[in-house]
Parts: C-alpha cells; structure tokens; sequence
C-alpha cells in the first residue's frame, strides 16, 4: 500500500512521537514537518484543521486526525 503520510509536531510532544514511533513500526514513511520552526504554518494549520493540537496526520493529503486516529487507521 503506497501511502503519502504527513504529521505535524513539536518537539516534546509525547503523542507526536507515539505515532512516529507506530509509522516507524509499521514501517511506513512518513515527512515530518515540525511546526516550532515556523508559527505562520501552525496558523494555515488550524484554519485547515480547526484542530489546535499535535500531532495532526495526513495520508494521501487526507486529515486523518492525531495520534489515537492514526492507531485506529492502521489496525
């Protein structure tokens, strides 16, 4: 299954690296874009989302959610 997968993170968010560490499992690629680097893309983020929080996950530039979607989405 080719997957395009996208997550936006922070650096001491616990549920960030909990669905790294499950892409890493799984063994699927994923990009990572880490949002403390520039607050302007946190910003088109939550216009896109209406989500305030992190991790937020796209596959195949679908929004998928956080952490406990992506667990869900690849069972």
């Amino acid at each position: 299954m080719n997957m395009n997968i996208l997550i936006y993170t922070t650096q001491t968010c616990t549920y960030c690296n909990l669905a790294k560490n499950l892409l890493k499992e799984k063994k699927l690629q994923f990009t990572e874009i880490n949002i403390e680097t520039d607050l302007n893309i946190f910003k088109e983020l939550i216009k896109k989302t209406s989500h305030k929080t992190v991790p937020q996950i796209f596959i195949n530039e679908k929004f998928i959610g956080g952490y406990t979607e992506l667990y869900e989405y690849l069972k």
